[in-house]
């Protein structure tokens, strides 16, 4: 399910094609954008949900956003992510994605969704505040500490 479009923005499910506007994100990690394409249609196949291109609609490419699962600590659960061009933060766009993928997650029945940040990402942090989550634990997650983030969606 894709959320709602926004006043400022569209999304529309991520695929192969889609691999010259991601590798302008920087994604952090050892995937590379065609292996976070291909990371991402796995999400689909096996969840039913992942990533979506987020443009505007006048088509520019904004980043992306989406639900994934994700494993802390053992547990899988089910993560909000938000990338955005780093020509474009700073005017809301993420916030903006991130609701939608709220709204997105309430309609798939989710009860709960986390975002997991990296301590020094105090702008993703902020993102996540605004979207009314709260910080509810510190981790070691893919290598290095994070902060789990989470939000419970009233079901």
């Amino acid at each position: 399910m894709l959320p709602d479009p926004t006043a400022r923005l569209r999304f529309r499910p991520m695929g192969r094609d889609d691999f010259a506007d991601i590798s302008t994100l920087e994604l952090g990690g050892s995937r590379g954008p065609a292996g976070w394409i291909e990371w991402n249609l796995r999400n689909y196949d096996e969840h039913g949900f992942g990533l979506w291109v987020v443009e505007t609609h006048q088509g520019e490419f904004v980043g992306d956003c989406g639900l994934t699962m994700q494993e802390v600590e053992g547990e899988w659960l089910v993560e909000a992510g938000w990338h955005v061009r780093s020509s474009l933060r700073r005017q809301g766009y993420a916030a903006e994605a991130a609701t939608g993928v709220l709204d997105a997650a309430r309609g798939e029945a989710v009860d709960h969704v986390v975002a997991i940040i990296r301590p020094d990402n105090v702008a993703s942090q902020g993102v996540a505040t605004r979207v009314g989550m709260t910080l509810e634990r510190e981790v070691h997650n893919n290598g290095g500490p994070a902060l789990v983030f989470g939000i419970d969606l009233g079901r």
